[in-house]
């Protein structure tokens, strides 16, 4: 059953929630030690667009569609991102257009955080019928279409026709009142992508690069024999960033564990980014207080790196001068921007 497969995501995605390597480890920024601004000034919010946010930091796409135990993690989550004013992006809504039993899992977004700036979700297969439910059935501020092929593949009963979804994207993206952002959904975006994705009208992209939650390996948990080669596949998140600069508004996520993770992303070129695993870890692990404090954490660790580098809003972060190292610098090395 399509509910039992989410509590199955969610129990493998915990215990896979890091990559083996660390790539905001292999960005370096250059330090500043001339500091020149008072922590009063430090604005954080952020223009996205047509979406006005009041952090660069949002709770990214994890669950719904699960039964009562996925609509008590949303309500929790959302009720948390609604009290540190961050946006969230609820998970596929697909389970919800196929059952209207389980749209009761997402629904509880909106009705915990009326005001909030919150993300549907579908898959690239959704039309742009399915895409309105998902839109209407949150009020959603704006629409995730994630694409995850590597995650499809692998998993047993995934689809394994793609022929229709470029097309779907195209309509969706035409139809839709509400901006669109296309996303991965851990394996990265190359340059190439980014374009295709530009053809078909998009202006938002989530690069959701290599580095954190592994779906290979939580998909490969639920097969009898494994695909395994598939774990390391993927372009790492910093990559897929400078992959993705001519896109008109890039999100990042996939491996970011703190606030200086987040300042890196946007040194790189990003306009906002998404943590889910490490914050889906800790209010399981740890409570809704963990996951309280671990925003207020995030969003210290952020200003403290725009204070160290003189920058008084976060838009000022892009272009800072940073090294690159390890296996960030050789796909940048040999593939270029």
């Amino acid at each position: 059953m399509r509910s039992e497969r989410k509590l199955d995501h969610i129990r493998h995605a915990l215990n896979h929630s890091e990559g083996p390597v660390h790539y905001f480890d292999e960005v370096d920024i250059v330090h500043r030690s001339l500091a020149k601004l008072d922590w009063e000034q430090l604005d954080i919010s952020v223009q996205l667009g047509e979406l006005n946010v009041s952090s660069p930091l949002f709770v990214n796409a994890m669950t719904g569609g699960g039964g009562e135990k996925t609509k008590e993690i949303n309500r929790k989550l959302a009720e948390i991102a609604g009290e540190k004013n961050i946006a969230m992006a609820v998970g596929s809504q697909m389970a919800a257009i196929k059952d209207k039993e389980e749209r009761k899992t997402y629904e509880v977004v909106r009705e915990v955080n009326p005001d909030g700036i919150i993300f549907a979700n579908v898959g690239s297969e959704a039309t742009w019928e399915e895409a309105e439910v998902a839109i209407e059935m949150l009020r959603a501020d704006a629409l995730q279409i994630h694409l995850n092929t590597v995650q499809e593949v692998v998993m047993p009963e995934g689809d394994r026709d793609f022929s229709f979804r470029i097309e779907n994207i195209r309509r969706v993206i035409s139809e839709s009142p509400v901006p669109v952002i296309v996303k991965e959904v851990g394996f990265g975006m190359s340059g190439e992508t980014v374009k295709e994705l530009q053809e078909l009208g998009c202006r938002y992209v989530d690069v959701g690069g290599k580095g954190g939650t592994n779906f290979s390996k939580v998909e490969n948990e639920r097969r009898d024999n494994s695909m395994d080669s598939f774990h390391s596949w993927g372009i790492p998140t910093p990559v897929s960033i400078l992959h993705s600069l001519e896109a008109e508004h890039i999100i990042a996520s996939g491996g970011i564990r703190s606030g200086v993770d987040g300042a890196k992303a946007l040194v790189l070129g990003a306009k906002a980014f998404g943590m889910a695993g490490p914050l889906l870890k800790t209010l399981m692990e740890d409570g809704e207080p963990a996951l309280r404090g671990k925003i207020d954490l995030i969003h210290h660790e952020l200003k403290s790196v725009m204070m160290i580098l003189g920058c008084e809003t976060v838009e000022q972060l892009k272009g800072k001068p940073y090294i690159l190292h390890g296996e960030t610098k050789n796909w940048i090395s040999q593939k270029g921007v």
